[in-house]
């Protein structure tokens, strides 16, 4: 599988150590590249005085019931590394930031929210380390200029996906023809942070040029918690990475005159130039006496030189139906 896709694990741990370690074991059995978590704490994130919006009450106590123990960090890592998935977190703070470098990621990932906070991107961006932003609510393509800016005084390697941040979102908003526009730019990875509640979606931005895939997943989408009802469960994980591998295969390339394997045993289907009635020794070839039937078979001419066999003097007897021989 080329397209690094990303199993997003999020706070869907519960802050249950065993559970965050069943969400890594999912991941690798699922076959993505990374199982990412996310690195926040209530008083980082939000303000104390944020009032109650999207149907969230009390967002600072549902952080906090939420976010990730830091001290599992370093565990949840060396877990990843001895069974071979990638370890990710998103970093929401600075703190996060440092912890993170110090663990040894590979890669840092900014959220669809924090895409316009420069001074965030930047607090980012000063790891050095490679980083995926996810484009996405009041994101504008004239602040890329701006974040290649910042990039460029650390040397950051960087990659984009489109990202809309309604949990879940509607299939009419998911962007795929977004993806589709910004993948023509071939100087950077593109893709797609999915939060539509279908399997098939990430196959589908595949499809359109996406090279990275993130996708929130969970153990069941009945456990309590503000992410669990729209991710997909480990059945349907598996089921999306299926999906997009028949995506990757769908889009492999060949020579346009180049028969592919499966096509080898239909090839006698071609058409033949035939005789279209009998035709003697030293008469010509013309419209009246040949035309085009199946099948091809090696010897014979093949209906794309129909033209070229009119005028053509016949050296042998052809009986009606008879190939038309080279």
């Amino acid at each position: 599988m080329n397209t690094f896709v990303i199993a997003e694990a999020g706070s869907n741990h519960n802050r249950n150590f065993d559970q965050a370690k069943s969400l890594i074991d999912v991941a690798f059995k699922a076959g993505a590249s990374a199982c990412k978590f996310q690195t926040y704490s209530s008083e980082t994130l939000y303000s104390k005085n944020t009032p109650d919006f999207a149907g969230y009450k009390d967002i600072n106590k549902l952080i906090r019931d939420v976010e990730l123990p830091r001290e599992w960090q370093k565990e949840l890592k060396k877990y990843c590394d001895d069974i071979g998935i990638e370890f990710m977190s998103t970093p929401f703070d600075e703190k996060a930031v440092e912890e993170l470098v110090n663990l040894g990621v590979s890669r840092l990932k900014i959220s669809g929210f924090e895409c316009t906070d420069f001074r965030f991107i930047d607090m980012v961006a000063s790891s050095g380390l490679p980083i995926i932003i996810s484009l996405g609510i009041g994101f504008e393509m004239s602040f890329i200029d701006r974040i290649f800016d910042i990039s460029n005084k650390y040397g950051n390697c960087l990659s984009f996906m489109h990202c809309n941040n309604a949990y879940p979102t509607p299939i009419e908003d998911a962007g795929i023809g977004i993806v589709r526009r910004l993948s023509q730019d071939s100087r950077h990875k593109w893709g797609l942070s999915d939060h539509t509640e279908s399997p098939l979606t990430p196959a589908l931005a595949v499809a359109a040029g996406a090279k990275i895939i993130e996708k929130h997943f969970t153990l069941s989408k009945n456990l309590p918690g503000p992410d669990h009802s729209f991710a997909l469960e480990p059945s349907e994980l598996n089921q999306m990475i299926e999906y997009i591998k028949f995506s990757e295969k769908s889009l492999e390339l060949k020579k346009s005159n180049e028969l592919s394997n499966s096509e080898i045993k239909f090839k006698n289907a071609m058409r033949s130039v035939v005789a279209k009635t009998e035709i003697r020794k030293g008469e010509a070839f013309t419209t009246e006496n040949i035309t085009t039937k199946r099948p091809f078979l090696t010897g014979n001419v093949p209906a794309r030189n129909f033209d070229l066999t009119i005028g053509r003097v016949s050296d042998k007897l052809y009986n009606k139906d008879d190939f038309i021989c080279t």
